[in-house]
């Protein structure tokens, strides 16, 4: 039978979704403004300060392609289920070691990526309707994975040049909350660029050691310093009640997807559990080809390479802010990571902003607003400083760009 347009539109219609019942906390479900603009910084032309992107060209492509030709030629069970790897494990206790942590390979709990360590955090420690501190300004990571819980955040602020008001930490405690835990990113803050004090480090662990409280500190940027050395982390003050998690996604590449956590022995078969939920196991062939990318030797020389590069370019974007920016708006100066936090005089709104910057001058940021926590979780908000901020990465654009992109801007500004 010949078929014409009457015969083959019918077929073609979509048929409309059956009605699902989801759970409650999915209705209040929001795609993070930092996935969604994935989408906006790869259209043509759209130069970006918007991801917290690794610069593409300093991947380790060379040395990594012959570590993965290497365990392809020599282990097959690469490709196979198997346990964690002990001799990655054994080059994270080395790595930490570098970072002022010493640990035993049996408190190493290899995770995908440091994203699933914060989510099997969560999922350990927080019950629905539970408590949780985070900064009024915060990863839009932690978040997402605290949402599904529908928690009360208790927020803290934050100083532009000490982190995280500790004080404030000790206040919610002394008042008698008990939360599930405290989430701190102590060097490098995402999105401020700042480093907590090694005094308000040293109260932080100590409040959460008083008061049996987990503090979960996230430090995917803490290899990254451009300004000597940077201090060891909180895990080095107790190995009990902080919880590591670090990745090697800034370090070598996001796309291997493969992080690590730091914890006390005892937590390590509940966190196992809590893994197989998820992935049943991270990639046995990453954890063996980044193994064997550790063992060639090569990670110290490419992690000075990435300090001097990262730094080169946060220089240039130091210097095109105040070459171009108004006046009147200050930045944060970052030690370590990849981020600027940049306030904007009163009356300015970065998401009214940010569609002018992107259509008009082709330059893409992150609005301060998606960081607010409060405002994420749908609690009262009184945070308005955020709406006049904007988050801005140095490490994925050259020097010359970054000068493009700032000047592009701060015309806009003025």
């Amino acid at each position: 039978m010949a078929l014409n347009n009457s015969t083959i539109v019918p077929l073609l219609q979509p048929t409309a979704p059956p009605t699902m019942s989801l759970a409650d906390w999915t209705h209040s479900m929001k795609r993070s403004v930092l996935r969604e603009m994935l989408a906006v910084v790869a259209r043509p032309g759209i130069l970006s300060f918007a991801g917290g992107l690794p610069a593409p060209e300093l991947f380790p492509t060379a040395d990594y392609a012959e570590a993965v030709a290497h365990v392809l030629a020599t282990d097959p069970g690469a490709l196979q289920y198997g346990p964690p790897y002990a001799p990655l494990k054994a080059h994270v206790v080395e790595l930490m070691a570098r970072r002022g942590v010493t640990c035993r390979e049996e408190q190493i709990f290899l995770t995908t990526g440091a994203q699933q360590g914060l989510n099997i955090a969560a999922r350990l420690f927080l019950n629905p309707g539970g408590q949780v501190i985070l900064e009024e300004l915060v990863y839009t990571g932690i978040q997402q994975v605290v949402a599904p819980y529908r928690p009360q955040i208790l927020t803290v602020p934050t100083n532009l040049d000490e982190g995280m008001d500790v004080d404030a930490v000790e206040a919610h405690l002394l008042a008698g909350t008990r939360p599930a835990f405290i989430y701190a990113i102590p060097e490098a803050h995402n999105p401020l660029g700042v480093s907590i004090s090694p005094e308000r480090q040293a109260r932080l662990a100590e409040l959460a050691r008083r008061y049996q409280v987990p503090l979960v500190e996230d430090d995917p940027y803490g290899f990254l310093c451009y300004d000597g050395t940077v201090g060891p982390p909180m895990r080095a003050l107790d190995d009990d009640w902080v919880i590591y998690v670090g990745s090697f996604s800034k370090l070598l590449a996001p796309a291997l997807r493969l992080g690590w956590m730091v914890v006390s022995e005892a937590l390590v078969p509940k966190l196992t559990v809590v893994k197989e939920a998820y992935d049943l196991e991270t990639s046995a062939f990453v954890q063996r080809t980044v193994s064997a990318y550790l063992d060639a030797g090569y990670l110290p020389g490419h992690l000075a390479m990435l300090c001097r590069e990262y730094g080169m370019r946060r220089d240039a974007m130091l210097a095109a802010l105040y070459r171009y920016f108004p006046a009147e708006a200050r930045w944060t100066r970052p030690a370590s990571g990849m981020f600027v936090w940049v306030e904007l005089p009163a009356g300015f709104n970065t998401a009214e902003l940010l569609h002018t910057a992107v259509e008009r001058e082709k330059v893409a940021f992150i609005p301060g607003q998606a960081f607010n926590a409060l405002a994420a979780a749908g609690q009262p908000d009184g945070h308005s400083v955020a709406s006049r901020c904007m988050r801005l990465n140095f490490s994925n654009c050259t020097p010359e760009l970054i000068e493009e992109g700032i000047a592009r801007l701060g015309a806009l500004l003025q």
